[in-house]
């Protein structure tokens, strides 16, 4: 798959990931709705997790000749998915929210914003 389908795929699955995100975290906790888009969000957010371990890096230092520090957050994902979702099901509701509000502050606004930065795609798209 080339980088802009992979592009494509990862814009596919995080736009739809922060609506329900921010919806879910405005929203009642605890009713079947909530529980419903949180399964939802939780796959969305996992995809697009694995989707972007597939872009190389196109901004910064990189390791392993394709990693940068934006996988970081990839990395973030794949821990606080499964840590909100095992929590929830043990009935932890306060580390499945620490968690899930993690998920969504550094997996969506703090990665999202660095997709707008200056060499990335997004920024191509929008500002050039």
């Amino acid at each position: 798959m080339t980088y802009l389908q992979l592009a494509y795929l990862h814009l596919g699955t995080v736009v739809p990931a922060f609506f329900i995100g921010s919806f879910l975290l405005l929203s009642q906790k605890g009713s079947e709705k909530h529980k419903m888009l949180g399964k939802v969000y939780m796959v969305l957010m996992l995809v697009t997790a694995v989707i972007t371990l597939f872009m190389p890096a196109r901004v910064g230092p990189t390791f392993i000749g394709h990693f940068g520090f934006i996988h970081l957050f990839s990395l973030l994902v794949l821990y606080s998915v499964p840590t909100a979702y095992i929590a929830i099901r043990n009935k932890n509701i306060k580390a499945h929210r620490q968690n899930m509000i993690g998920l969504y502050v550094g997996g969506i606004l703090i990665a999202g914003s660095f997709a707008f930065s200056p060499g990335r795609l997004l920024h191509t798209w929008l500002f050039t």
